[in-house]
């Protein structure tokens, strides 16, 4: 029976306009029609002129048969071109599938045909994957070239490019809400560690969402900057670059290329910024490194100051007071070393930085803190447009990925599993009805697949996935992405793969750091030609079983490694080994490194293997390895 409030008043012009990112877009362009938009290499171009090419493109891809239920598949690095395909694609009432452009042309060409892609638009930077991929690939979409002034090589591999297909636009062009806010604007496939990606689908509330969410948690302004520089085929990204940016009138600051990065970031000086534990980590390890190398004098007065930022991130984690001198230190410490560092590393302006995507260890996220550096951590994931939790500020933990955001609803059920339930969950699986049923319950909830527990404090942490979380042989709980994580704090591993469900003790494999690694061969004279010959040389086993003791006496007794081994090559996409994200293909590297783990536990002292390589080139190659067990001090 219909309640009192009930009026029977369908949705039309007069009482309903659905929520979409392009009626911020027009707001930006125009409150902020003067304000840059996004900024790349010399160009600057502002909100009103990005709105104009977002409308003239939207018109283009309309007059070549482009509209609602359409898919534009997109493969380009973060340039003003993939910024606004973000809009004017939906302006049309198509579906934008960004794809990542780590991927290799397998993947790619299962993404096109999967995603029934009539339009493919690319960047010559890409043009070997690219080309491989429509060879390979079933379905002939219309392939445009975006040619981009700061890359000269590669090969066009469309049939126009898109400033041509831009000039048959009109300056005015019709374009229009969605019908209902709940229509698809975006499809972003998974990477796929288990079978071949799927594609979530999220809808123009879902991309509001994370974007608002965010906005309202760090107090983003119109005059912030943002440097986009991971891949806006992550949804992450793209809540942080286009979307963020678009709903506030901030700018979004493209890097000139993957290798200026760094540099871009010293010279922005963002006020924010957002990055994988990895590039903390590497950025860590550099520190460390040029600390090590300072003269004596500078090296004393960084290793002291350092000291003194631990001692004082270690009293908060404990809830102590902090002594006078220490706080007298730290003040000294502001002026001699954490602020130069903040301007090396250009986080002179940064507000907040977070951490996502993968857990951080908590060494390495204390070490930032105790600069004096806002970095916090978040979790999410694409189904849910990309943000779960966040720390706010006075709440950041290392041991935390936050508080649930707004309207998000988070629980964990009997078995550990963490599941989710808000308005903002994708509709589901492209075309993968079976899929999208078992990632959902019957009243409502998603299975993230990652085991956690919410604490006393209401904070959600996240132990590892669900599904590798095991036993040893004793009944003991042991869960392998804590061991790695510790491993992986050491400057001087890139990889770590560890093992113990079903087995007395904990083993791991450790894949070195070329280059950190290289850096202390060479400062020892100790003479190498690869990675492999690197690897397995006496002095670096012993530097790695050092270092393995060290992170030994940080973990419980039952967590600490007993035997590892270092592998003769690191863990490669191309080998399958790892995704195009880094993250482990468990399942595969068991099967692959069988032997390894048979002698871990047989009291092996040595295993041989044969290894399928495969190079740059896409040429494979089968290298005979000899690898060294080791048992940990």
């Amino acid at each position: 029976m219909a309640n009192i409030y009930e009026t029977d008043l369908p949705q039309n012009q007069a009482n309903y306009e659905a929520l979409s990112p392009l009626s911020y877009l027009k707001r930006s362009a125009t409150l902020y029609p003067e304000y840059p938009a996004i900024v790349h290499g010399d160009l600057v171009q502002n909100w009103g002129e990005t709105y104009q090419r977002c409308i003239k493109f939207a018109s283009a891809l309309s007059k070549a048969g482009i509209g609602k239920g359409d898919t534009v598949a997109v493969m380009l690095p973060n340039i003003p071109e993939m910024f606004e395909l973000h809009f004017s694609v939906a302006m049309t009432g198509a579906v934008l599938n960004a794809i990542n452009t780590r991927l290799d042309d397998k993947t790619v060409a299962f993404i096109l045909d999967h995603g029934e892609a009539k339009v493919f638009i690319t960047d010559a930077e890409f043009s070997s994957v690219t080309a491989s991929a429509l060879d390979i690939a079933n379905s002939s979409p219309l392939v445009l070239d975006v040619e981009d002034p700061l890359f000269t090589e590669g090969e066009l591999v469309g049939s126009m490019t898109f400033n041509e297909m831009l000039a048959t636009g009109d300056e005015i062009f019709d374009w229009s809400l969605p019908d209902d806010e709940w229509d698809a604007i975006s499809l972003n496939y998974t990477s796929g560690t288990t079978g071949n990606p799927k594609g979530v689908m999220l809808s123009h509330k879902n991309m509001l969402s994370a974007g608002e969410i965010f906005i309202a948690n760090e107090g983003v302004r119109a005059d912030d900057d943002f440097l986009s520089y991971l891949p806006m085929a992550w949804v992450g990204d793209t809540a942080y670059g286009p979307v963020i940016s678009m709903l506030i009138g901030a700018t979004c600051n493209c890097p000139e290329g993957p290798s200026t990065v760094m540099r871009d970031l010293r010279e922005l000086g963002p006020t924010g910024i957002i990055a994988p534990p990895a590039v903390w980590e590497g950025m860590l390890s550099n520190l460390q490194l040029k600390g090590a190398d300072a003269p004596p004098l500078k090296s004393s007065i960084f290793k002291y100051f350092i000291g003194v930022a631990r001692q004082i991130e270690d009293l908060k984690a404990e809830g102590k007071s902090i002594p006078v001198g220490l706080s007298l230190a730290d003040t000294i410490g502001e002026y001699l070393v954490f602020g130069p560092i903040r301007d090396q590393l250009g986080l002179r302006r940064a507000r907040w930085c977070y951490s996502g995507g993968a857990p951080m260890g908590p060494d390495t996220f204390r070490f930032f803190r105790g600069l004096h550096i806002n970095l916090k951590q978040g979790y999410g994931m694409t189904e849910v447009g990309g943000l779960v939790t966040l720390q706010p500020d006075g709440e950041a933990s290392s041991d935390t990925v936050g508080r649930p955001c707004p309207g998000i609803d988070v629980r964990v059920v009997d078995d550990g599993e963490v599941q989710i339930k808000c308005d903002g969950i994708f509709a589901g699986y492209f075309q993968q009805d079976a899929q999208t049923a078992e990632v959902m319950t019957t009243d409502g909830w998603y299975r993230t697949g990652d085991a956690g527990v919410l604490n006393e404090n209401g904070h959600l942490v996240i132990i590892d996935r669900a599904k590798d979380v095991g036993k040893l042989e004793d009944g003991t709980p042991y869960a392998p992405q804590f061991v790695e994580l510790k491993m992986k704090f050491s400057p001087f591993v890139n990889e770590a793969v560890s093992f113990g469900d079903g087995h007395p003790f904990i083993s791991a494999m450790v894949a070195i750091d070329f280059e950190t690694v290289g850096k202390w061969a060479e400062g020892k004279g100790l003479p190498y030609t690869n990675y492999m010959d690197l690897s397995q040389k006496p002095e670096v086993v012993s530097l790695i079983s050092d270092e393995v003791r060290k992170i030994n006496q940080g973990l419980p007794e039952v967590s600490r490694i007993k035997r590892f081994l270092l592998l003769s090559k690191d863990l490669d996409a191309d080998d399958n080994e790892i995704t195009r994200t880094r993250k482990l293909r468990r399942g595969f590297i068991a099967e692959k490194y069988g032997p390894v783990i048979d002698a871990f536990y047989s009291g092996g002292k040595e295993v041989e293997l044969q290894l399928a390589v495969t190079f740059e080139d896409g040429t494979e190659a089968h290298v005979d390895s000899r690898m060294t067990i080791q048992d940990a001090a």
